[in-house]
């Protein structure tokens, strides 16, 4: 039982790499849909995981739908710079499957358009930032969903 953490097409194998390993730090599933902008044996990928990622578990998907048809009852929160609610208003749950973007653009607006009552942003406090990067974004949601269940 834990958190899943979602990446919608990434594209930078660090990122992921980090993600990784803050999967396994926290007890978390990551799960990437395709295309990734990366190959999975990309040694960045791997350095940045450091000899960690031979331990996650990792699921992998064609696409959105593959990732909904195979999830049918994940119970989804979307982060999206583009967010009414922060995820200070979220009341995190056992399992909740967290869905992050590509770091170029986030989640596609037709993902954020259907699942609107579902996606959060993360505070910002500055106007001149655009959007944080997606291992610290992760880590600060994952965090605060732990630090919420008490879990650790």
């Amino acid at each position: 039982m834990g958190f899943n953490v979602v990446l919608v097409n990434p594209q930078i194998p660090t990122n992921t790499g980090n993600i990784g390993r803050l999967c396994l730090a926290t007890g978390a599933t990551l799960h990437l849909i395709e295309p990734l902008g990366f190959e999975i044996s990309d040694t960045r990928l791997k350095r940045a995981g450091l000899d960690y990622w031979q331990h996650l578990d990792v699921n992998i998907y064609s696409d959105f739908d593959d990732f909904l048809d195979k999830n049918p009852r994940a119970s989804l929160r979307f982060f999206t710079a583009h967010a009414e609610k922060t995820v200070w208003d979220l009341n995190f749950q056992e399992n909740d499957f967290l869905v992050f973007g590509k770091e170029s653009d986030g989640l596609s607006q037709t993902i954020t358009e259907k699942f609107k009552d579902y996606c959060y942003r993360i505070p910002l406090y500055d106007k001149r930032i655009r959007s944080l990067n997606l291992a610290n974004a992760a880590a600060i949601v994952l965090y605060e969903g732990k630090r919420q269940l008490a879990s650790c």
